[in-house]
């Protein structure tokens, strides 16, 4: 997912035909685009982790990124930026300690997973395009991500905090992602990774008596660790039991106006109550 977006205006984006697995792009149409996003990735928690599913998420991620900057590198007019998607999974599991965009990344598999990512789309600067790394948090949309699977057992009255409910989850308004991108974009200063999340990260137990609030739903029944890695193996750890206390220093450095910066108000504008 993404776009190439035209002069003249932010809001006008072009569909440029691609094929991201063979790296075959109309070079024609994605000529004089002054910006590129890219988006791209087969969701990481859309199964549980086999070789089989880490090597999907590897090759789009990083095959789809590397294919993506060797076909910039073949026009003739190339965009000023390019602004590329990675994660706060960069991090890893880091218990209390407040990760800013110079943190060192991790060692499990998302974060050497978002340091390839990131290396592949960093190779666009070498070609004189300004490139942005965007890491995002968890982004809260009812149309996908990680809140839409969040919801089923509070609807169903089953709810609860994930594990020790003492880990820190890094969110953020999916009005200030579409905010952020758009910045990224008009300004010549950015560059390298921004962490995209709101300035208030939540203990999971926090976010989910928020979520139980907004749902008007109690948030009685914890899921125990050790069942979330029972049914999940090392996704549960990576994506639920993990501690990822992220601050948007080049956002807040920047003067970033964020529209949404109050977790219940983000859930509530996600879930439209």
């Amino acid at each position: 997912m993404g776009g190439f977006v035209r002069p003249g205006s932010l809001a006008s984006k072009e569909d440029v035909a691609w094929n991201p697995v063979t790296g075959e792009m109309d070079l024609h149409a994605a000529e004089g685009a002054d910006a590129v996003v890219n988006l791209a990735g087969a969701s990481i928690g859309g199964g549980r982790w086999t070789e089989e599913r880490k090597k999907l998420l590897r090759t789009s991620r990083v095959d789809l990124t590397e294919h993506l900057v060797r076909n910039l590198e073949r026009l003739t007019r190339r965009p000023a930026v390019l602004v590329s998607a990675s994660a706060i999974g960069y991090y890893g599991d880091r218990g209390e300690e407040v990760l800013a965009e110079s943190s060192p990344p991790g060692n499990d598999f998302l974060s050497r997973l978002s340091c390839e990512w990131e290396a592949a789309a960093m190779g666009a600067e070498k070609l004189g395009i300004r490139t942005v790394i965007a890491r995002f948090g968890i982004i809260l949309s009812k149309s996908g991500g990680a809140l839409p699977q969040m919801l089923t057992p509070f609807k169903l009255g089953v709810g609860g905090k994930l594990g020790s409910g003492k880990q820190w989850m890094s969110w953020v308004a999916l009005d200030d992602v579409v905010g952020a991108i758009r910045d990224a974009i008009a300004t010549p200063s950015w560059r390298g990774p921004v962490n995209v999340v709101a300035p208030n990260p939540a203990r999971n137990a926090d976010f989910t008596r928020s979520l139980a609030r907004v749902l008007h739903r109690p948030a009685l029944f914890p899921a125990p660790a050790f069942a979330l890695r029972l049914m999940l193996g090392e996704m549960a750890d990576a994506l639920l039991l993990s501690s990822q206390r992220v601050v948007p220093q080049k956002l807040l450095d920047a003067r970033f106006s964020f529209r949404i910066a109050e977790l219940e108000s983000a859930l509530k504008r996600a879930l439209e109550v």
